[in-house]
């Protein structure tokens, strides 16, 4: 009987090792607030091309001249991939418009719904999981 539960008790372990990251992957509302919109207007300076989202970092400069640093949390890669981004569709130094929510906390990060480039084109980047803002 102890060999049958070893085996159990171990697959049990690796079970629950393996559903902890989905477990701590966060809801939109939980980081993101939907009252807070934001529109940055500003330039791409980095791009984190990693899951479980990618992140765009823009510099935006306000009206006094001042430069703000924002993190702006978009969809997966693969999520981005399927709507025909890659990492090199918005390459650094490029001056875009994001419109997103701010985070609850009032740092500088966002939740990242389109981005529209100097071309014109608007680009989907939000995320599609469970409480993610709706996309439009």
């Amino acid at each position: 009987m102890k060999t049958r539960l070893v085996p159990f008790g171990g697959a049990m372990a690796l079970a629950l090792v393996l559903m902890a990251p989905a477990d701590a992957h966060h809801a939109f509302s939980a980081e993101f607030d939907s009252n807070r919109p934001v529109t940055l207007e500003g330039s791409i300076t980095r791009i984190e091309w990693i899951n479980p989202h990618a992140w765009l970092h823009v510099a935006v400069t306000d009206e006094d001249g001042n430069v703000t640093d924002w993190m702006v949390e978009t969809g997966s890669p693969n999520t981005l991939v399927r709507r025909g981004l890659s990492r090199d569709t918005i390459p650094p130094g490029t001056a875009v418009v994001i419109e997103g929510f701010q985070a609850r906390n009032g740092t500088n990060r966002a939740s990242g719904q389109t981005v529209a480039t100097p071309d014109g084109e608007r680009l989907l980047i939000g995320s599609e999981g469970r409480g993610a803002a709706p996309a439009e």
